[in-house]
């Protein structure tokens, strides 16, 4: 007698992706959710650090580096001005800034723990009410969750700082004290590269602290142990990285689009206001900010839908086993 076949979904992860982003964009609560505490964070951490520069600018004479004067045509044209001004105003200002990082570094990390834990506790929660996912309430291990996440974004944030500075060395220093003129170009296409590359890197490894607080709040497991489930779902692993990085890729397009729409106003400086050129570069910082925590929420989804199928799938097995084990059973003599 035949073994029956396992069920088993050989489409892409991706291939359903509509389904998810319809299924979210009909339930709009989820999103608003999402934008409250994000919007929640970024408020006050933007006025923090409004404040803090506002702060340095005041005690130094900054204005005598020629920073206003740079523009995109003089950093093309001539980059050895243009990049003694910024050197001089980077190091004019970089000594209060590092000073004040160090009482705002570490608010700003525990309001974004506190906040994001909140915030991503009621959403998982609505989400539950949504599609009966089972979770449950462990706001204490998604706080930690939460918070180890930022270990590898704060590794990768300084891979990044470090290889500008690499990047700066190679193509402006060396050549400046060489005799000869800065390769501005070369410098602009490595920062590019280099933050392309980071950018999808951490879009590569950052569907493992997505999925663990979901996997903690599903299974009622602890931090490691529910970061131990998310690198073994070997049957997800693959659709959960494509999702992710898919979303990567949807988040840089995304920016490119605000800096088009940013750029829309350009043609009309001659006959508009500089306030419209900032009342509309505002409204284009909205819709960014909007259509990409609907995008964090949209790949929530995805993972949620993606563990209940995988949870039927391997219920299908274990009763198509059983079925099997019966049949086999009953006809021996």
């Amino acid at each position: 007698m035949a073994t029956p076949q396992r069920p088993g979904n050989t489409h892409r992860a991706t291939q359903g992706f509509v389904s998810t982003l319809t299924w979210t964009w009909r339930r709009p609560s989820l999103t608003l959710i999402e934008i409250a505490w994000r919007w929640a964070f970024g408020i006050p951490a933007a006025w923090l650090l409004y404040r803090a520069l506002s702060g340095v600018l005041q005690t130094i004479p900054w204005q005598s580096t020629g920073v206003l004067a740079v523009t995109v045509n003089q950093l093309l044209t001539d980059p050895l001005r243009a990049s003694a001004s910024l050197a001089a105003f980077s190091g004019m200002v970089l000594p209060g800034l590092l000073h004040a990082a160090v009482w705002l570094a570490p608010v700003l990390l525990v309001l974004w723990v506190a906040l994001s834990s909140v915030g991503r506790a009621l959403l998982l929660l609505r989400m539950d009410r949504e599609m009966n996912a089972g979770l449950q309430g462990r706001f204490g291990v998604l706080l930690v969750l939460q918070a180890v996440r930022l270990l590898p974004l704060l590794l990768i944030t300084l891979i990044w700082w470090f290889g500008l500075q690499a990047l700066a060395q190679q193509t402006i220093l060396a050549p400046i004290e060489a005799g000869g003129e800065p390769q501005m170009m070369v410098y602009v296409g490595g920062v590019i590269v280099l933050s392309l590359g980071l950018f999808l890197l951490a879009g590569g490894i950052g569907w493992v602290f997505t999925a663990a607080p979901l996997l903690a709040l599903r299974n009622g497991t602890g931090v490691i142990a529910s970061l131990a489930d998310t690198v073994r779902l070997r049957s997800l692993r693959a659709a959960m990285l494509e999702i992710n990085l898919v979303l990567s890729v949807v988040k840089i397009m995304l920016l490119v689009l605000a800096m088009a729409f940013s750029a829309f106003p350009l043609p009309f400086v001659t006959v508009i206001t500089e306030q419209y050129v900032l009342f509309w570069s505002f409204l284009v910082a909205v819709w960014y900010f909007a259509s990409s925590d609907f995008f964090h929420v949209t790949r929530l989804t995805a993972y949620l839908h993606l563990l209940q199928g995988n949870e039927l799938t391997n219920a299908g097995v274990a009763a198509s086993d059983e079925a099997h084990r019966n049949t086999v059973a009953t006809e021996r003599p």
